[in-house]
């Protein structure tokens, strides 16, 4: 999550956004919640929330929130935060004392109730899952950047293993470091046998360095992109064959810490609780169903790149639409087995390698198209068909978007290759420009080990 530092960024967006959300709303049938803060939060506008909560809140399901803490007395987070892990020894506090903000902001955008403010707070997507939260080491607090992976990956390692014990069904990592490890692929490995999906960012670094991020790029864990509301990946989400989904990641308003309780940020951070809140809804709803099963339908049901292909590594199988998956999941599909193509292809030789999602119910003996490389996908990587909106929604939102001005999305320059291995806190500090990758050893932009990460400012 980055949170912007421009002024006129950082306030609440009366104009273009609020025209944005009544015409979302009125599309959606949806009450308006005019001079709150869920009046701001397009990304609910345009998922329809409202018609998704009347069949599904999130209730029974706990998402662990491995981060920077959460504030649990936050008015939108009161009764929502369980008796979680502290990780981080040299702060005072405990796994309720937010050291950033970073959590406290995931938390919101997962299960927000709106409470605050009189019944005028922001929302998070399940509103009615319970939060677990695992505080990690301030990794600012590092000697180095290598003594900072070692010690995310131990602590990360840890808190995964205590979060599904503790039976957390959805594990969200708004985290990551630019190298995977043994002890973090056998965190996930069992986190996953024992009945549990780990979504982690995908980084913000697709506008510098775009090296991979860990865990987004270990086998078994699902890797989120961003997108804006321009339905486009946004500049900073990374892309790369470790993308499988992608969320609303940009002009995000949700609950945080601070004097009002409300912050606006972007990254891919935010997109990751998204697709954790959405994975809590179809859940609930199905609490029968295995991980495997609940991962297959979202990504049987998303909204899939406009190219017609199955997938691309800039949005992976397309946007999350829980509201689809909760209508009309269709076959979940075998209770057994995985359904995207890493852990196979983990264990097997590069040329076995397949880019196909297994035992998915809507391409059971269909060939796909092969995964799009960055520069085969240029000029269409960024466009999606987005959140099952209407023609008519879809008709509104782009009347919207076509009196905005809309920054390009073509690079211009090459980025390095993809590395074997690759992950970076996908955290909220603020980009640096002009946007290249560090030096070599240094920080990457998403790092928290650059600075002191901080909450960024209310709105």
């Amino acid at each position: 999550m980055r949170i912007s530092g421009n002024a006129g960024v950082t306030r609440f967006r009366t104009a273009v956004s609020a025209a944005l959300g009544v015409l979302l709303l009125g599309a959606a049938s949806v009450p308006a919640h005019a001079g709150s803060a869920r009046s701001e939060q397009w990304h609910l506008d345009a998922m329809k929330a409202e018609e998704m909560w009347k069949t599904s809140t999130g209730d029974g399901v706990t998402v662990a929130i491995i981060d920077t803490g959460v504030d649990a007395k936050n008015p939108d987070l009161v009764g929502q935060v369980l008796k979680g892990l502290n990780l981080e020894h040299r702060l005072p506090g405990d796994e309720f004392d937010d050291y950033s903000g970073h959590g406290t902001g995931m938390a919101g955008l997962i299960a927000g109730t709106g409470r605050a403010a009189g019944g005028n707070g922001a929302f998070g997507l399940a509103p009615r899952a319970k939060i677990l939260p695992v505080r990690l080491p301030d990794g600012a607090k590092a000697a180095n950047q290598a003594a900072a992976d070692q010690a995310f990956h131990k602590s990360a390692s840890r808190a995964i293993r205590y979060a599904v014990d503790q039976g957390a069904k959805v594990v969200n990592i708004s985290q990551g470091v630019t190298t995977g490890s043994d002890e973090l692929t056998a965190a996930v490995e069992y986190a996953w046998k024992t009945g549990a999906l780990i979504f982690a960012s995908a980084g913000n670094s697709g506008d510098a360095a775009n090296l991979v991020e860990y865990p987004a790029g270990t086998p078994g864990v699902v890797g989120v992109g961003a997108i804006g509301k321009n339905l486009h990946k946004t500049e900073e989400s990374e892309y790369g064959p470790q993308v499988d989904l992608a969320a609303p990641g940009d002009e995000m308003i949700h609950a945080c810490g601070g004097a009002t309780g409300f912050c606006e940020s972007h990254g891919t951070s935010d997109a990751t609780a998204l697709a954790s809140a959405s994975a809590a809804l179809i859940w609930s709803k199905h609490p029968d169903w295995t991980n495997n099963q609940v991962l297959r339908v979202m990504l049987n049901t998303a909204g899939g790149p406009t190219s017609g292909a199955r997938r691309n590594d800039y949005v992976g199988y397309g946007v999350v639409r829980p509201r689809i998956a909760l209508k009309t999941p269709g076959d979940p599909g075998p209770a057994d087995v995985y359904p995207l193509p890493d852990l196979a292809e983990a264990a097997s030789p590069p040329a076995k390698a397949s880019r196909e999602p297994t035992g998915s119910a809507g391409a059971a003996g269909e060939k796909k198209p092969a995964a799009m490389t960055p520069a085969a996908a240029e000029g269409t990587h960024s466009t999606t068909l987005w959140l099952g909106l209407g023609v008519g929604a879809a008709a509104i939102v782009g009347a919207v978007i076509a009196a905005l001005t809309i920054r390009s999305r073509r690079r211009k320059a090459a980025v390095p290759e993809m590395q074997p291995h690759g992950p970076s806190y996908s955290y909220q500090q603020q980009p640096s420009y002009p946007a290249y990758g560090p030096p070599p050893g240094a920080p990457g932009p998403n790092s928290p080990y650059g600075g002191t990460p901080g909450q960024g400012p209310n709105v």
